[in-house]
């Protein structure tokens, strides 16, 4: 919303959430990339507004669909969301829209969804209104990478769906990629998470082996990373988080599967990093017993609970489902993230502690689930009985006695 207002136009939101509609009324940011101020701006001068009424589409020159795509409990995409709001944009279209998906899914829901429904409006496709996937790309928590410096993909129905709509992306975006349909732009999200997810399962299987045969994997990356072509490096850790590198890999199987198809190398790269969490609680009672204590009734404090590093999202976050299992197999367990104030885990409402010698000394053991910047890493591992490091947070540090690597 923001970079589309800064480009010069009105933008209204539509959400069926009350609570951020008030928010982004009053010009509150909820989001750690958008500055309140800058928000509160645009909505004092009439350029960003937002209600829960899809009776406004009919006003708007261009419709941008970017909702949750989830997976379900048996791992197949839900798209409830998706198609609850294509539907709502139906009712309300009119002649001369742009209607732009940007939520990630599976080849074909452009085509196979999206334009059926849309088309039910009466309206049709290239005469009445255009149709496009442009797929989304940010990095949360990363200054240098916003939406205007992260070159756009998008693909259309038709090839003036495409051009009207890299028309309109160029305005606020610096590099618009064409490509030749949906299919291919939808496809393109998938491969570029698909990769992360095969080569993050690459490392943490490695990072598995290197434990058992008593080799530092951290070492042997920073070994590797100074090949300077053909490496990439990636870091192992608890588990993969987030609403994109542990669903996407889903959508692709289960769209693989309608053509007889079976990704199996990428499911059982999926598989791998969804049983992070469990192997690292295994490795902390593993390191526990080393030192004499029981899982069971020992104290211990997890530092971090989002999905990655210097934000607050905890969709999906391996540090939550740690901390639930922790707690399920009789651990006492607190946490402390200056993100997320307060969580709710196994039922019971958690407030994050406050971070400081005294109160890191009365836990048992310290487990470092996220590298947040301001995590004070040379006090915490000073005051920590036993600092059980599962991503490489501590650094340098990690050679002190009480540090142990999962």
């Amino acid at each position: 919303m923001v970079a589309i207002a800064n480009a010069g136009f009105v933008v209204t939101g539509i959400d069926v959430n009350e609570a951020r509609i008030g928010q982004i009324s009053l010009g509150e940011s909820y989001i750690e990339d958008v500055s309140g101020e800058v928000l509160a701006d645009l909505v004092r001068n009439g350029k960003v507004s937002a209600t829960v009424d899809y009776s406004v589409v009919q006003e708007m020159d261009v419709v941008i669909v970017c909702v949750p795509t989830p997976i379900t409990e048996h791992k197949e995409p839900d798209l409830t969301a998706m198609s609850s709001a294509i539907k709502a944009v139906a009712q309300h279209m009119r002649k001369g829209q742009l209607i732009l998906l940007q939520s990630t899914t599976f080849p074909g829901t452009t085509e196979e969804l999206a334009l059926p429904m849309l088309q039910q409006s009466g309206l049709q496709l290239g005469s009445d209104f255009y149709l496009a996937f442009a797929l989304e790309r940010i990095d949360p928590g990363n200054p240098e990478l916003q939406v205007n410096n992260v070159p756009k993909v998008i693909g259309g129905i038709t090839s003036e769906c495409t051009r009207i709509a890299s028309a309109f992306l160029s305005a606020f975006i610096q590099d618009i990629i064409p490509v030749s349909s949906p299919r291919v732009a939808e496809m393109t999200k998938l491969l570029e998470n698909t990769f992360r997810s095969v080569n993050i399962a690459l490392v943490n299987e490695l990072s598995m082996v290197c434990q058992r045969m008593d080799i530092d994997i951290w070492e042997v990356i920073a070994a590797a990373t100074t090949k300077p072509v053909g490496f990439m490096p990636f870091y192992p850790g608890p588990g993969v988080g987030g609403h994109c590198i542990p669903v996407d890999p889903f959508y692709l199987a289960w769209k693989a599967k309608e053509h007889d198809f079976y990704v199996n190398f990428i499911e059982l790269a999926a598989r791998i990093n969804d049983n992070m969490p469990y192997y690292t609680v295994s490795r902390i009672v593993d390191i526990l017993s080393e030192s004499g204590l029981a899982l069971k009734g020992a104290n211990l404090l997890l530092l971090g609970l989002s999905f990655k590093e210097n934000i607050s999202d905890t969709r999906n976050s391996p540090a939550i489902q740690i901390m639930e299992l922790l707690g399920k197999k009789g651990a006492r367990v607190a946490y402390s993230d200056y993100n997320v104030p307060q969580t709710k885990i196994n039922g019971r409402s958690m407030t994050s502690v406050e971070l400081n010698a005294e109160t890191i000394s009365e836990f048992d053991a310290v487990i470092t689930l996220v590298a947040h910047r301001k995590f004070d890493l040379t006090m915490i591992v000073d005051n920590a009985k036993i600092l059980v490091d599962t991503k490489n947070v501590v650094g340098n540090l990690g050679h002190r006695s009480n540090v142990v690597r999962v």
